[in-house]
């Protein structure tokens, strides 16, 4: 970073404020304000600025901010990052390139600054005292006689006064000094959440992209491992990609204590990663720093910011979290790059992006087959394509798979928890194993407290062992680690109903269709309540938008169903049962739900029969749990079923 204070022509001594125009830059907390207002400005575009406002009037070359904040031989796509600094800079300041007020191009050569950069002064601009008076001068004060003394020259008096200015000063200095630093360590040290912002990608390459989302999610994840920090999940920031929200705002809906923010630009084999810390309710800069390396060292930086912001902010990290911290292995960069791309489709949560994640996890093994993070991805992948919501896979088809990938990755990296919390959803979902399924999901919840992930499917394993409350607890945790995500939300609706709070529930899932209206599980979550509360025609409305935004998913249909089978429309509920048993191609097993129509029509032998199909697909338990199965509890063949399931 550029840390020197700017000196002005004809001054005898730097400035830390300066000024032009209606801005003002403070170089110590390298903020940019407009008329007070704060503008936000990139770490690496304000090192920029900050030479320029060093030389105002004279002409700073290319090769000059090369040598300063490009080093040589590292990045072979200066030009653009360059340029795409000044435009930063430009954006900021409403500047123009053709008709520029402030950046000025100098062709062939570099940029001058061409406004007037005026020192802002601190100190004040009369003396605070003008005179120290003498003991025997307060008596003449008070009895109205002028403040000489008669035994002191006013030349000598003006001396004295001067000194005690000085002493003042220093003292007034002192007290500020004191008072900074004690505000600053307050401000670091009561930071307990925070939220990575998307690093911005600097290349010239937009398919780098992924890149940049990479880096993103492994120094979230880096930062997850800290016990006394929350740190927000990476799909509820990703939301502000390209957001030109100002960082209080972001900071508030979020709900943190500070963001982080930076760059990240790639060129070749080598690698630069920028970060800056900024307290969000004040819009202060805390700490910024930039690392490069090669593309083999990328974990290792990421781990070194992660470690640095953990110092900066003062949280305690214990020596465990810290040598996880320092554990960071070189990677092969293919294997990387390829794990990278995998973990980019596996964000976007949809069947393809899945299927296509599991060909980079692939990839990345065969580059590098002890490539643990990969192992990882691909049990993760597997996971979710077995599981119902997204019904990709068959459940015996994908869940082996999921679970041989985990076992791999912790063979290789005991320390994985996103491997840990794979396999607990393994053991949870297909193996019915419900302690071990507790005891892999909190050992990742141990090794990253800010992983949702883990915190939502440790909720279901507590919940389809009666402990409701339990559950909803944890799936509030992982809201909190999540606040955006739409399944966590859902999720959450789905368990409230389990316990019979429908209001709650429907609450849920209103802010669930608030943030995206397209989100096909919320409308099925409040047509389940809704049902429940015998709410049948606006259930049926949100049961018929689940079903189209859906492209006619059985399990939505299955609701529907069971809503005309209780609501009095048994012609309607056949009708769709018989389509149900035999048009479906589905690959996700629908015999619970349309043992939950059968159910809804009071045939309670087909009801166990489907059920019974469903246990020999290795079907996920916790349907039983909703309010549609209460009418089958009471019967022996239930409990039965609950004792082979392990939950009897």
């Amino acid at each position: 970073m550029v840390d020197s204070p700017v000196s002005m022509p004809g001054m005898n001594h730097p400035f830390r404020r300066v000024a032009f125009g209606a801005f003002e830059v403070d170089l110590r907390t390298r903020e940019l304000r407009k008329h007070g207002v704060r503008i936000r400005l990139q770490a690496q575009p304000f090192q920029v600025l900050e030479m320029l406002l060093q030389r105002p009037g004279t002409v700073v070359t290319r090769e000059e901010l090369k040598g300063k904040l490009w080093p040589a031989d590292t990045f072979g796509d200066f030009d653009h990052g360059l340029n795409k600094a000044i435009n930063k800079i430009r954006e900021a300041l409403a500047d123009s390139a053709l008709h520029p007020r402030y950046v000025e191009t100098v062709a062939r050569s570099g940029y001058r600054f061409v406004e007037v950069v005026r020192a802002v002064d601190e100190t004040p601009a009369q003396p605070l005292i003008a005179h120290v008076p003498e003991p025997n001068d307060l008596q003449q004060e008070s009895a109205g006689n002028p403040v000489v003394s008669q035994g002191v020259s006013k030349s000598f008096a003006w001396k004295i006064a001067g000194i005690g200015l000085v002493v003042l000063l220093m003292l007034f200095g002192a007290v500020a000094f004191l008072w900074r630093l004690k505000s600053t360590s307050h401000q670091s040290s009561d930071i307990r959440s925070l939220a990575v912002l998307p690093l911005e990608n600097l290349s010239s390459d937009l398919a780098q992209e992924y890149f940049a989302d990479g880096m993103t999610d492994e120094l979230i994840t880096a930062l997850g491992t800290i016990n006394g920090l929350r740190v927000i999940s990476r799909s509820s920031t990703m939301l502000y990609k390209h957001a030109r929200k100002p960082l209080p705002q972001i900071a508030r809906e979020l709900k943190v204590d500070a963001v982080v923010e930076g760059t990240v630009l790639r060129s070749g084999e080598q690698v630069r990663i920028t970060a800056q810390l900024i307290r969000a309710a004040t819009d202060d800069h805390l700490w910024a720093q930039s690392y490069q390396g090669d593309l083999h060292d990328t974990l290792q930086l990421q781990d070194k910011v992660a470690r640095e912001i953990a110092d900066r902010i003062r949280v305690k990290v214990t020596s465990d979290e810290r040598a996880l911290l320092e554990s960071a292995k070189l990677v092969n960069p293919e294997a990387h790059d390829a794990y990278l791309k995998g973990r980019y489709f596996w964000n976007k949560r949809t069947e393809q992006g899945l299927k296509t994640a599991v060909e980079y996890f692939n990839q990345a093994i065969a580059k590098d087959p002890n490539y643990a993070q990969a192992y990882s991805g691909l049990a993760d992948s597997y996971a979710l394509l077995g599981d119902w919501e997204y019904g990709a896979l068959a459940p015996k088809e994908a869940f082996p798979q999921a679970a041989t990938a985990a076992a791999k990755a912790l063979e290789l990296d005991d320390n994985l928890a996103e491997a840990h919390a794979s396999r607990g959803l393994c053991l949870e979902l297909f193996d019915w194993d419900w302690k071990a399924a507790e005891r892999e999901l909190l050992r990742a919840i141990k090794l990253s407290p800010s992983y949702a992930s883990a915190h939502q499917w440790y909720a279901w394993d507590l919940i389809v062992e009666g402990r409701n409350n339990e559950g909803i607890s944890e799936l509030k945790k992982a809201e909190a680690l999540d606040p955006l995500s739409l399944i966590v939300s859902a999720d959450l609706a789905d368990a409230l109903a389990i316990a019979h709070r429908y209001e709650e529930s429907m609450q849920e899932s209103r802010k669930t269709i608030e943030m995206d209206p397209s989100f096909a599980v919320a409308h099925y979550q409040m047509a389940q309540a809704l049902v429940q509360t015998h709410n049948f025609k606006l259930a049926a409305t949100e049961l018929q938008e689940a079903i189209e935004l859906s492209r006619g998913d059985p399990i939505y249909t299955s609701l529907l169903a069971y809503l005309y089978a209780v609501s009095g429309g048994e012609t309607e509920a056949r009708k769709i049962l018989g389509d149900l048993k035999n048009g479906s191609a589905h690959k996700q097993s629908n015999a619970a739900d349309i043992a939950m129509i059968y159910g809804g029509l009071q045939d309670k032998d087909q009801a166990f029969a489907w059920l019974e199909k469903a246990y020999e697909e290795r079907f996920n338990p916790s349907v039983l749990l909703r309010p549609a199965f209460d009418v089958l509890r009471s019967d022996p063949r239930f409990h039965d079923l609950l004792r082979r399931l392990g939950l009897g």
